[in-house]
């Protein structure tokens, strides 16, 4: 709860410097409506939701008003789809959108369009160099490499490793898959394989994985660069009758992840935290909204979870209290 806590007085403190520095009166009686669009439907940016609704109700405890977050997901990592919600959700006219980008090229100018508009864009889950636009996220190379360095330690430098991609066309699975890379690359007695592409859909994780384990049964290890790939991943794991054979370091801090975790199905997880994601976007949002300047990034932090801590988190999360 000292994370809750740190956002609620972030939050308190930025009212105040948000009136100071702008002269507006943010304690006005309009309501402040904002926007999140993820990529997909997924149980990740369902936390991100999370994280966004509980930091909405703070700001409202704050302000006096209703802040209200609309949280718009594309049933499918696509990118005219997302564009689509994207023209849709400026329509209405909101404070601000937050949005996790399918391909940041292929909406760069319905963006903006958006901000030709009046109406405030950032990202959350992305960083896009160039772009302009204001991010909260993590530092996805170091998740990456951190996950990897793990796996060859646990592996004692040496196996066959098998590396599944998410989104090939999103800028942060792309950093994540780059990065495994680069650190298995330095290891000469490790062999690295296709470990297929999730699509960030657990079911396509899923098959893809169980493809992948029948084809090299004598892969040691996997990792992958999203929030669905882990679930799937491990299901294909348990599947083959490989749980402690093929040892898996995923990420992110979902239910289901969690409970693999306890159960031996992935030896461990790096987290970017969604709810923190959430949470710190809907309060970047407001500062944009109130004409405050924000940071070009925030960065939420890596969380390393393992069967130490899992039951911890598992309560945290279970019990929808993760900010």
């Amino acid at each position: 709860m000292k994370k809750a806590t740190a956002i609620i007085m972030t939050a308190a403190l930025t009212v105040g410097s948000c009136m100071m520095s702008t002269g507006i009166n943010v304690y006005a009686a309009d309501d402040l409506n904002f926007v999140i669009i993820p990529k997909c439907v997924h149980e990740w940016f369902d936390a991100v939701n999370q994280g966004a609704q509980s930091q909405a109700d703070t700001l409202s405890e704050q302000l006096g008003k209703n802040v209200n977050v609309d949280y718009r997901a594309p049933s499918t990592a696509d990118v005219t789809e997302q564009n689509t919600i994207l023209e849709q959700a400026a329509a209405t006219k909101p404070d601000g959108i937050a949005i996790d980008p399918v391909d940041y090229e292929g909406s760069k100018s319905v963006i903006e369009e958006v901000q030709a508009m009046g109406i405030p864009v950032m990202l959350f889950d992305a960083v896009v160099e160039d772009s302009g636009l204001s991010s909260v996220g993590n530092d996805f190379k170091q998740q990456a490499e951190m996950e990897a360095e793990k796996l060859v330690e646990l592996l004692d430098g040496k196996g066959k490793v098998a590396v599944m991609h998410g989104v090939t066309t999103s800028a942060t699975h792309i950093e994540r898959y780059e990065g495994h890379m680069e650190v298995l690359k330095k290891y000469p007695d490790i062999e690295i394989i296709d470990g297929g592409a999730s699509s960030d859909d657990v079911q396509t994780a899923q098959q893809q994985a169980a493809a992948v384990i029948a084809a090299n049964p004598d892969l040691n290890g996997y990792l992958c660069v999203d929030g669905a790939a882990p679930i799937g991943i491990s299901a294909a794991i348990e599947e083959a009758g490989k749980a402690g054979e093929i040892t898996f370091v995923g990420a992110e801090n979902l239910a289901q992840i969690l409970q693999y975790i306890k159960d031996g199905t992935m030896v461990c997880s790096y987290s970017t935290m969604p709810q923190m994601q959430g949470s710190m976007a809907t309060l970047m949002l407001w500062e944009m909204s109130c004409g405050q300047d924000i940071p070009n990034f925030v960065d939420t932090g890596i969380l390393y979870i393992d069967q130490n801590n899992v039951d911890e988190w598992i309560e945290i999360v279970g019990d929808g209290s993760a900010e």
